[in-house]
């Protein structure tokens, strides 16, 4: 299945990670933003964890050039430390419904959330991100 990313901490435009994985291989990058989530410090990265309720985070969908699209899916896996099925993975890859900030539409998209055990230590003692913004921290 093909769909676009959610980004929303070091592969943000202008963050370190889009200018070794993205640049110049994507068609489009749109605001865009998560609802039901919340987002809490890592160790010089984010992580987004579902919380219906819980706040709105914000990144860009990114759309990635046809050609690209099957290594690209591929590197961010590997990025991500995503490994389908992997108890040990801190990122799960999962389709989710995030609004374009253009139009209001809902986009799937694939979206890396914290795996349920890293969820479950960020919720019991982790430092969220006021207002889901990894560029606005402090």
């Amino acid at each position: 299945m093909t769909l676009p990313f959610f980004v929303y901490g070091t592969l943000r435009p202008g963050e370190v990670n889009h200018g070794l994985f993205l640049r110049g291989r994507t068609r489009s990058e749109e605001p865009g933003r998560l609802a039901d989530a919340v987002l809490y410090e890592g160790p010089g990265y984010p992580y987004a964890v579902e919380e219906p309720g819980g706040g709105v985070v914000g990144g860009e969908l990114v759309t990635a050039l046809p050609e690209a699209y099957e290594a690209l899916l591929a590197e961010l896996d590997r990025l991500e430390e995503y490994v389908p099925g992997d108890p040990r993975s801190l990122y799960v890859r999962v389709e989710r419904q995030v609004v374009r900030e253009t139009d209001g539409a809902a986009v799937p998209a694939w979206v890396y959330l914290a795996a349920p055990a890293v969820a479950a230590r960020l919720q019991a003692r982790g430092r969220a991100i006021a207002g889901g913004d990894w560029r606005a921290r402090v």
